[in-house]
């Protein structure tokens, strides 16, 4: 019976991924499941990822054990994986008017600022499947755009990766420039200042490339570049 028990518990947590695992049975825990999450994404945007853990959630929640927590979420990385997921809520915006172009641009620009507004986010989605409803609501969303613009089998197949490729890419690497600065301690000038002459850069231009508000910043070079990027796309294959 114990081994019988064991390979259960093996076959639940194989598969690597909370979205791919039944949820917690009902309890009269106090705290709920959307409690946690809601409570994570609020530490992580304050402290990043570097120091986060259950017990600091405890701690945050007034819970004297972690226990509490492991009653609802399984371990860190389930609760990491539901996080991301939250956040992505943000993303779900209506597409708008305009051509297919145009409402792909609304829906994925909306998921780039909220990725941006919780920099933690993306350095999980590059370790992490989006696995997640809010995810794959994101994904069936410019799906279905593509395919009443005529995007249809293994070009709608290319099309979709290409463009959330460059989401995710873009949202990495503008995270990973941005956690830089933030360990620093500095503001974003004066870390331009202090390592544009380490790195070969003029500071003023780093600067502008950190900058959210500039037009060299990293808002406006994504908006150019995902621009390139459904410019290039065609609903049909070129012959």
């Amino acid at each position: 019976m114990l081994w019988r028990v064991t390979r259960e518990a093996d076959q639940k947590t194989v598969l690597g991924s909370v979205w791919l695992r039944e949820a917690p049975e009902p309890t009269r825990a106090r705290l709920s499941r959307d409690d946690i999450v809601r409570t994570a994404v609020k530490v992580l945007d304050r402290e990043g990822l570097d120091t986060f853990s259950m017990r600091v959630m405890a701690t945050e929640l007034g819970t004297a054990a972690t226990s509490a927590l492991y009653w609802r979420i399984a371990n860190k990385n389930d609760l990491l994986e539901l996080a991301v997921d939250e956040v992505l809520a943000e993303a779900l915006v209506p597409a708008g008017e305009g051509d297919w172009r145009d409402q792909v641009t609304v829906v994925v620009h909306a998921a780039y600022r909220a990725l941006w507004e919780h920099p933690w986010a993306p350095q999980l989605l590059a370790s992490h499947a989006g696995l997640g409803p809010n995810y794959q609501a994101l994904t069936d969303q410019v799906q279905t755009i593509l395919k009443s613009a005529g995007f249809k089998g293994v070009h709608l197949d290319a099309a979709v990766p290409a463009i959330f490729h460059y989401l995710i890419g873009s949202a990495v690497t503008d995270s990973a420039w941005a956690a830089v600065v933030r360990r620093s301690g500095m503001s974003e000038f004066r870390w331009a200042s202090e390592a544009g002459g380490q790195l070969g850069v003029d500071a003023d231009s780093l600067a502008a490339y950190l900058n959210r508000r500039s037009l060299a910043g990293p808002e406006a070079r994504f908006a150019s570049g995902l621009r390139v990027i459904v410019i290039g796309l065609r609903p049909r294959e070129l012959t």
